[in-house]
């Protein structure tokens, strides 16, 4: 057993003793006191025990039922992966096959789809697994990226990484004396996994995790603020965690920041300036951080009580330093290696581009971009735009593709037809052909027409590659311009809007 996960049980047993009536888990529908916590952690051991369950996928909505199974599965060190409600049906299946899971705990008839029968436990579905895909030794959770491709890779974690990046958080916003933390994102993302479960729970303080349509979520990439307010105002958090388009929602809608909070943790994707200020003006109190998956999910975050600059310093476990080509380096709770991958070194690359700037307070990491296409939207969801393109030029109508949706609430396309004299309601239903192949952050909302993109325009190589950054740079003001409203519903049969029909000057 880790030295982490021992002093995480050890916390959990001290709050039992010392605070056993005070309520560790709560989702709106029951209750669960730091006094019974172990006992029912114990009894889901038990549980999994008794089928062997070794691999196990965790398809649950936010509630008391995902945390339980999720630490049960911690405390033996039995591989939990989380399933992201916003997977689509092959990316299910790949998650289940390459990660060998003998064992499925979710709600409906998915189960059966994916291979996996009836147990004796009317909550766990099994399946016979002959020859397991081999794991990195010591993993305890594998978390699937957010769906970069259709084949997202998996991050294998061990405990001690991910608990060791809980205590530093538990550390840093221990003096803000947070009673309690409301989950706004699901629990199957690691930065609420570890940020809004393990984390208050160190600290002793209580989890409200009411599942994600209380909460407002509509799908991956749909949020109505006004459902999620009242949730806020209702609960009363002392902390939150938010990506970029939910902070901006939550401030269109509650101009002033609510009075319980002291802790409202940003990260997932980039943090736009003016947001960040605009939040400050409201007295949102408004922490940028960053992270990713590889690395347990938090790396660096602006403290309470000190100047913002940057995304932060370093966490108290972690080390970052730069490349001689400015690729940020970091080293401290860094994964084991991706599934069926090699084990990485003591460093890992993050192939985010940065600059470490000097303070009286120690260096803080500025954050210039990344080296790699993939794209973050404003939901912090990783996107490979060459996906998606792949999927839009397969249909016969459209010759060319480029799609962006960095820190965009919706993702766009810019799209150059097989055919000049093809009609906008055509290519309209070509778009929704392929956006009916992928899962609903990585579709087409809003697309334009584009001029053939060539060499000749310096808009693609001569074997026949994108030069993303020209045509980005020719684009821009459309691919960057601000949405005339805030999205709040994403139908998943959505048809995307043309915005315009003419090609950038």
């Amino acid at each position: 057993m880790s030295a982490e996960r021992q002093r995480f049980l050890a916390a959990l047993t001290e709050h039992a003793r010392t605070w056993p009536n005070r309520i560790a888990l709560d989702d709106g529908q029951a209750q669960l006191s730091y006094g019974e916590l172990l006992a029912e952690i114990d009894r889901r051991r038990e549980r999994l025990a008794a089928l062997d369950a070794r691999r196990v996928g965790l398809a649950l909505d936010n509630g008391i039922d995902w945390a339980l199974w999720d630490l049960a599965l911690l405390s033996d060190e039995r591989v939990a992966v989380p399933v992201p409600g916003f997977f689509s049906a092959s990316q299910r299946k790949h998650l289940v096959a390459s990660a060998g899971l003998d064992s499925w705990i979710g709600a409906g008839d998915e189960a059966a789809t994916l291979g996996f029968a009836p147990s004796d436990d009317g909550a766990i579905a099994s399946r016979t697994v002959s020859a397991p895909p081999e794991l990195h030794a010591g993993t305890a959770k594998i978390t699937f990226t957010s769906g970069t491709s259709g084949a997202p890779k998996g991050v294998c974690l061990d405990s001690a990484a991910m608990l060791r990046v809980a205590e530093s958080i538990a550390s840093l916003v221990a003096p803000l004396d947070i009673c309690r933390h409301l989950a706004m994102l699901p629990l199957a993302t690691l930065l609420e996994n570890i940020g809004g479960l393990y984390v208050p729970l160190w600290l002793g303080a209580t989890c409200h995790l009411p599942d994600t349509v209380t909460l407002g979520w509509q799908g991956a990439s749909g949020f109505c603020p006004r459902t999620a307010m009242s949730v806020i105002e209702s609960v009363k958090p002392q902390s939150l965690i938010l990506v970029p388009q939910l902070l901006q929602a939550l401030l269109a809608v509650a101009p002033e920041a609510p009075e319980s909070l002291s802790f409202v943790a940003a990260g997932g994707a980039r943090l736009a300036p003016a947001l960040l200020a605009q939040a400050e003006e409201r007295g949102w109190p408004v922490f940028e951080g960053y992270g990713l998956s590889e690395c347990a999910s938090v790396v660096c975050l602006n403290r309470p009580g000190e100047p913002a600059h940057g995304v932060g310093r370093p966490l108290p476990h972690a080390e970052v330093r730069l490349s001689t080509s400015g690729d940020v380096e970091i080293k401290g709770a860094t994964m084991l290696g991706y599934l069926g991958e090699a084990p990485i070194g003591t460093w890992y690359s993050s192939g985010d581009l940065g600059r470490l700037m000097p303070y009286p307070d120690g260096e803080r990491l500025h954050l210039d971009g990344r080296r790699r296409d993939v794209f973050i939207t404003a939901y912090g969801r990783n996107v490979d735009p060459q996906w998606v393109e792949s999927e839009l030029t397969l249909q016969p109508m459209i010759a060319q593709a480029l799609v962006h949706g960095e820190a965009l609430d919706h993702n766009r396309a810019l799209i150059v037809p097989r055919d000049p004299s093809a009609d906008d309601d055509s290519l309209s239903a070509a778009i929704t052909a392929a956006n009916a192949r992928l899962p609903d952050y990585a579709r087409v909302h809003a697309w334009r027409r584009a001029a053939p993109f060539t060499p000749a325009n310096d808009q693609l190589t001569a074997n026949g590659r994108l030069r993303r950054r020209t045509v980005l740079e020719a684009y821009r003001d459309w691919l960057t311009a601000e949405a005339a409203s805030i999205v709040t519903s994403t139908p998943s049969s959505a048809t995307p809007s043309s915005y315009s029909t003419g090609a950038a000057s």
